[in-house]
């Protein structure tokens, strides 16, 4: 991609959930980690990907007839997608009449991402929102990110970007002036549980975080809160510590929630956290309770 186009997965409005105000959040395909309770599965790939909801699926198979090189196939009354074969044409998506293939991520261009923006620019200067670049990792696009901030920066519109916070340091360098606060996720402090559950280290993230704080940006911290995993009152600790070391103050704690389950099945992978529950308000208060004692603000849910 390059700085005038890129590939955007979903373009939600009236967001309240990715930063202040009302917002309109612009998802961007393509993510370094993969984090077992991910709830935006479709945007991990750095390519369209087919995407199949059975549960919209008449069984007219028109969509098996239309495949040119045979890569979905039907028998009786089940529909078999050949992933590794599927060469992504688009055939069987245009010719399903309910719905239930279509493609998760289009080359769109700047100029039509900045319109969509745009639309809603009266809800941002009445409630202080603005836009929001999440993803997938929007850094993984960071010349068309770029783009895309200018482009706010020039019609005054605010400005938030949700990352994981795995990129190089040249790349936050890169975008650091134009964004104006940082949505970061901060998952686990152990390193080796970390990489056991996004499948990277979390050195660079944390290095990265100290960095943006050590510039003076903008930090709201993203807390995930998974029981069993990232619960634990030495993992809170060590959170909090963190944060008050490099005088970052505001975090948000977002309940693990399994409403991307059904993504997973639609894109023919597996979930790997079936056993986990959401956290109940009385844990989420408990985290909360230790981590005011660092002197945090602390918020739960996301907006």
């Amino acid at each position: 991609m390059t700085s005038t186009e890129g590939l955007v997965f979903d373009i939600k409005r009236y967001a309240t959930d990715d930063g202040p105000g009302i917002r309109t959040t612009v998802f961007l395909k393509g993510c370094p980690l993969r984090c077992w309770w991910c709830h935006n599965p479709e945007g991990q790939v750095s390519k369209p990907e087919l995407m199949y909801r059975k549960n919209k699926c008449t069984g007219c198979f028109k969509c098996s007839e239309a495949c040119p090189i045979k890569a979905l196939t039907h028998r009786e009354e089940k529909l078999s997608i050949d992933r590794r074969l599927c060469d992504l044409c688009g055939e069987c998506a245009e010719t399903c009449p309910t719905g239930a293939l279509e493609f998760s991520g289009k080359t769109t261009s700047l100029a039509e991402v900045t319109k969509e923006i745009e639309k809603d620019k009266a809800f941002y200067d009445e409630s202080d929102g603005g836009v929001t670049f999440s993803g997938g990792e929007p850094l993984m696009q960071v010349d068309f990110l770029e783009s895309l901030l200018e482009e706010c920066r020039k019609r005054g519109i605010h400005t938030a970007v949700d990352t994981c916070g795995y990129a190089p340091k040249k790349d936050f360098a890169k975008i650091m002036s134009k964004v104006d606060v940082f949505l970061f996720d901060i998952k686990v402090m152990d390193e080796r549980v970390h990489k056991k559950f996004t499948d990277v280290s979390n050195k660079l993230i944390l290095e990265n975080l100290t960095q943006l704080a050590d510039d003076g940006c903008n930090i709201l911290v993203r807390f995930p809160v998974i029981p069993s995993i990232n619960d634990d009152e030495r993992n809170v600790n060590k959170t909090g510590e963190f944060l008050r070391k490099n005088g970052i103050e505001n975090i948000h704690l977002l309940p693990y929630h399994r409403a991307g389950i059904a993504k997973y099945r639609s894109l023919g992978r597996r979930y790997k956290l079936n056993s986990v529950r959401s956290p109940s308000e009385e844990e989420l208060r408990r985290i909360k309770r230790k981590l005011d004692t660092f002197g945090l603000k602390v918020k739960i849910g996301g907006g």
